[in-house]
């Protein structure tokens, strides 16, 4: 992996202050596709993060706190074009790093150059108003940043999330710290060099590699950082917030969803069955936004099991560099965790497998994508994320019973409804309890645009699109009394 980074950036390194730095102690960094190591991260501690902190503190109160809109927008229209400029490079560490097939990581590579170019261009946006008031007065409004922010990037996804979190925070004018998942730091510091490149003022963005325990939680309790940006799971995000509260400082927590597909009888099922499948096998299902769960009219549920089964039995399993459909899970933990959720479902009827390819090293950390019925309202594999390549199929019969069943976990990330009727598409996207709701297809093509979050324990906050840029800034109101 060295190799692969030689002459771009050091996997050991931290960047602090506009500066690269060797930490003081590093961490194994794994290839999910053999378990081999094929490099180091650094272990960045609390000193680190303290200097990364009083890095940032520095540039909001220097050069970057004086940069004018207009100009932070250039800078990460650069950064977005750099991005695309070495997008094969990037599609490689994130597929090697994280186990992502080639093909979806190339994806993500061109979706965080959407998110500067996105960024970059509402910079010198984003405007107060005047309010009407009594006589003798003017009013008006000042959006502001916040100061420091602090974000911590989960492993599944952490070029798009870094495009959505820490752009964000840039385009309004805070200076961030980054903290990505100790499983997957590549791209973050790939990131941190394209930035550097673009003329990105020394201290706007610093990186801290490390372990969540360490970093991460020095990080959330720091008392210099004005807002903290999570994503991940709900107990580490529940931790995360209590050491926030004790800054009294805002949270963006997106915590993972169990997000339903609500098939009714008059769907167009040919149009429907490459996102039903696909919305819950990509990136091995470890994805907060998957759908693993497919509500089905009990009057087609039989057609749509054989129909999704059909694509299941297609589906294989293999080293990331192969891209194939499904690449290996992120760890030996994670695999460990999905394996013992199947188990927990060994009452259920296993409609179809996926195979893992011949070939695929036997270190790898894979498993089969498994298409399950039978399981009733309220059973574990319903009811908990599994983060991995299995979906779950319920019938209903009637659309209040649809409802009941997709709002019945406590978690609303995503939903998706599959009908023609015009009306009902209307109720269903009113009644279901998610942040994000799609009517005859799923996910939108990712939309950097569309604002995205979760209700319940799915987290709280937005994130994309204009409505992150309100959550990374304060509003200041001003009243001049001129007679």
């Amino acid at each position: 992996m060295r190799e692969a980074t030689a002459g771009w950036f050091d996997s050991r390194e931290m960047f602090i202050g506009g500066s690269w730095r060797q930490p003081p102690a590093t961490l194994p960094l794994e290839d999910p596709s053999t378990g081999q190591e094929i490099g180091e991260i650094a272990r960045a501690g609390t000193a680190e993060v303290d200097e990364a902190v009083a890095a940032a503190r520095a540039a909001i109160d220097g050069p970057w706190g004086r940069t004018t809109a207009a100009e932070r927008g250039r800078i990460l229209s650069r950064i977005g074009q750099l991005v695309l400029e070495r997008v094969d490079d990037l599609a490689k560490l994130e597929s090697q790093d994280v186990g992502k097939p080639l093909t979806q990581a190339r994806n993500d590579a061109i979706a965080l150059a959407r998110y500067m170019e996105f960024y970059g261009g509402a910079a010198d946006k984003i405007m107060g108003e005047t309010i009407p008031y009594m006589e003798g007065y003017t009013v008006y409004t000042l959006r502001e940043p916040l100061g420091v922010t602090a974000h911590i990037v989960p492993w599944n996804y952490p070029m798009q999330i870094i495009g959505r979190s820490v752009g964000a925070a840039l385009c309004m004018g805070n200076a961030a710290v980054l903290k990505p998942a100790e499983e997957a730091c590549l791209t973050a510091l790939a990131f941190a060099r394209l930035a550097e490149e673009a003329g990105l003022l020394a201290g706007a963005l610093n990186v801290v590699p490390g372990l969540g325990e360490e970093a991460g939680a020095a990080l959330s309790a720091h008392p210099g950082i004005n807002h903290v940006s999570f994503t991940g799971s709900l107990p580490v995000g529940q931790m995360v917030q209590k050491a926030a509260a004790g800054n009294v400082v805002p949270v963006t927590l997106e915590l993972g969803g169990k997000s339903p597909q609500v098939v009714f009888e008059d769907v167009d099922l040919d149009a429907a069955l490459p996102f039903l499948v696909n919305a819950g096998i990509q990136n091995a299902g470890q994805t907060c936004s998957a759908s693993s769960r497919i509500l089905v009219h009990e009057s087609r549920f039989a057609e749509v099991a054989a129909r999704m089964a059909e694509r299941y039995a297609a589906l294989r399993v293999g080293p990331a560099l192969d891209d194939l459909e499904v690449g290996p899970l992120i760890s030996a933990r994670q695999k460990q965790i999905v394996e013992g959720y199947l188990r927990l479902g060994s009452d259920l009827e296993v409609l179809a497998t996926g195979q893992i390819a011949d070939g695929a090293p036997a270190g790898g950390h894979y498993v089969a994508p498994h298409l399950i019925a039978g399981a009733q309202p309220g059973h574990v594999l319903e009811q908990e994320e599994i983060f991995g390549p299995a979906q779950i199929l319920l019938p209903f019969g009637s659309e209040q019973e649809a409802v009941a069943i997709a709002n019945g976990t406590g978690l609303g990330l995503v939903a998706s409804v599959w009908t023609r009727d015009g009306a009902r598409q209307m109720r269903m996207a009113r009644k279901l309890r998610a942040g994000q709701v799609f009517v005859n297809n799923y996910g939108a093509g990712g939309g950097v645009e569309l604002p995205f979050g979760g209700v319940g324990k799915s987290g709280h906050g937005r994130e994309k699109g204009f409505e992150a840029l309100y959550a990374f800034s304060e509003l200041k109101t001003v009243a001049c009394l001129h007679g």
